[in-house]
Formats: structure tokens, sequence, C-alpha cells
């Protein structure tokens, strides 16, 4: 679990966090993603010795507030889920990140729960505040 502040209002984030094309500006590129429970999307993503396909559900949504969604790989076993939570905190949003499932992974370096908060703390961390200042 990953938390942030961030100075902006909740709907700036939830549109960084649930916009493709905002969102490829800070997290992913991806090519379709709708706020919607059952949308599947999918991004290719991982080291720079091994990309990975994503497949991805959205699976639990409550605009403005919180967006779920299933995180698997092609060809490995394994599901896991990310989960988006926004607060707001007087104009400031707080974000709290939950990526669960991660033990159901192979145990391989690049599914390593390392990797995962290595990779979370650049996207949350860095990314998106940087994301949320320029826009």
């Amino acid at each position: 679990m990953i938390e942030r502040t961030y100075n902006a209002p909740t709907d700036k984030v939830w549109q960084a966090i649930t916009d493709k094309d905002k969102m490829k500006d800070w997290y992913f590129k991806l090519e379709e993603f709708k706020p919607e429970v059952g949308f599947e999307f999918q991004f290719t993503g991982g080291s720079k010795e091994q990309q990975y396909l994503h497949l991805c559900k959205i699976t639990e949504v409550v605009p403005g507030k919180k967006l779920t969604h299933s995180w698997q790989y092609e060809g490995y076993p394994g599901q896991s889920f990310v989960t988006f939570e926004l607060f707001d905190e007087a104009g400031k949003t707080r974000l709290k990140l939950t990526h669960a499932g991660l033990e159901t992974f192979p145990p391989q370096k690049d599914f390593a729960i390392e990797s995962f908060t290595k990779g979370w703390t650049h996207i949350i961390g860095k990314s998106l505040p940087e994301y949320l200042e320029k826009n």
C-alpha cells in the first residue's frame, strides 16, 4: 500500500487516473480505457530485460472515489488487484494505492514485491504528481 497527497482537487486526480488520454502522460499508454465495471484493457510493460502483456479488467468503480481492476500477465499464472482510492482533504487529494495478490505470481525477479513497490513508488510518487503540477 502506498499513499501520497497531491495539491490538486479529487476531480482532477480522478480524471488523471480514468482518462486514457491523460493516463498516457504519467501511467501506461492504453489503447482504450473506461472506468466501467467489466471493461477489459491491456498494456505492455516490464523491465529492460523483459516486457509483459498485462491483462486487466475493471472490477469496482465508485465515481470520484475508488477504482479497482484485476492485473494478470499473459502466459503466466496468478491474478492480483490494483485499487486506487481518493480522499478529499481540504482541496488536496490523498491517494491510497493497494496492489493485492502479488503472492499469486510466479517467484521470479520481475514479479517480486520489491519490483512492484519500486514501480508504484515511482508512478504514484513521481510521475503522477509531476503530471498534476503541469496540467
